[in-house]
Parts: C-alpha cells; structure tokens; sequence
C-alpha cells in the first residue's frame, strides 16, 4: 500500500490571522487610583483597630465611697477615695477624681462603701434631719449606717384599761428612713442592750417622730423588706 503525498496548501490559505500578541503585566503606579484607595482602606482598619485597642484599655480616675454615704451627710475629701477604672462611654456619670471636688455638695441618697459615687447621688441640700433614736432590743448585722428601715411606735399597755380597752396598736412612725450611724456598747448589735439609732428623718415626719419618742412606748425598727427587729 502506498500513500500519496499531501497536496500542497492553496496559495493564501491561512494566511490574513493575526499572530497571537503575549500579554504583558504592568507594575502599578503610585497615581494609580485602586492603589491608593487599597493603601487609603488599610490605613484606616489599622487607625481603627489601634484606636479600639487604645479606648478599651484606658482608666480614668473617679471617687469611691470611703466608708456609706447617707442622705444629708456633706460630701468632704476624707469621706472618698480616688481608685483608676475603665468607664468607657459612662464616664461622666462619676464624681471625677482629677478634679476639684465640689463645694457644698450633701449626699442625697445611700451611697454604699467602696461604690462608685454617682453624680445624681449628689445635691445641695437634702431635706432630713439626723434623730437619735433609742432602742431597747436586740439588733442583727442589718441595721448598720446606710441601711433603709421603717420606725414603728408600740405604745406601752395601760396598767388599769378599763372595760373593754383593747390593746394598743402600733403606728407607723416614718417610712424608708436611713440609718446615718449606730452608736451600740460591745456585743449590743447581737444581744440585748442599749443601741442608739442615728436616724435621717424627712423634716414632714420630724413632728411625728420627735412626738413618739417622748410618748409612753418603744420605738421598734423595720428594716425594709423584714420583719420587726
């Protein structure tokens, strides 16, 4: 078997098509405007990040109770102490300890020890008025300076109630007061002894109070929330 050569190609077959041209890749130019934006894009993500970082970590200086604040108490230095916390946007809802303190501020509401003094916890003046009150009974560790409590007069029993006297009912005296400070003898917060009561009473309920406690009776504590003490 024998094979015929292969004809030669027509004259101006194949050719007119245009060689394929390499492409060739550019470096980028500093004026180029997708480099500069990349370049614009990352400088802000780290600019970002950096100022994230920075605003997490920072502490601010800010007063804490020293001891419980109650309502009506002149807020002084020695009543405070400056502590270095991270507040974040809540800044500026705290006494600033890089500053100088307020004159003739009071305490307006309990602030307990070692609590943050908030700003609306502070005033120029607070309507009470401290009244010892003293009581004859047993107290717990609950009553103690900053504790809420309501004051109750038990009036003593008559020693010949006539026919058809009932026993005295006891009277609420003031409500939600504050404990401004506990002056008892050693162990009388546990058993029985004299514990006098340093009482915030609001100047409205001072009659009532002050009456009370030269009437014929005892004054009881409630703590709020509790039973009688």
């Amino acid at each position: 078997m024998t094979y015929a050569p292969a004809a030669p190609a027509p004259p101006g077959m194949g050719q007119g098509l245009p060689e394929p041209v390499a492409t060739r890749l550019r470096r980028p130019r500093w004026r180029d405007p997708r480099l500069l934006t990349g370049v614009v894009i990352v400088a802000l993500s780290v600019a970002l990040g950096s100022w994230a970082v920075s605003a997490a970590s920072r502490t601010v200086p800010v007063f804490v109770a020293d001891g419980a604040l109650t309502p009506g108490e002149p807020l002084t230095a020695d009543a405070l102490r400056p502590v270095d916390v991270r507040l974040g946007a809540g800044t500026g809802r705290y006494l600033p300890a890089d500053e100088p303190l307020p004159e003739d501020l009071v305490v307006l509401r309990v602030v307990d020890d070692g609590e943050l003094v908030p700003l609306t916890a502070l005033g120029a003046d607070a309507d009470v008025r401290s009244v010892a009150v003293p009581v004859a009974s047993g107290l717990s560790d609950r009553i103690r300076a900053g504790a809420v409590v309501d004051l109750w007069f038990v009036p003593d029993a008559p020693v010949a109630p006539g026919a058809g006297a009932g026993k005295p009912e006891p009277t609420t005296l003031a409500q939600e007061v504050v404990i401004e400070q506990v002056d008892a003898e050693e162990g009388a917060i546990v058993v029985d002894g004299t514990v006098t009561l340093h009482v915030l009473v609001p100047t409205d309920a001072l009659p009532t109070v002050l009456a009370a406690l030269s009437d014929a009776g005892t004054v009881a504590v409630v703590p709020v929330g509790g039973g009688l003490r």
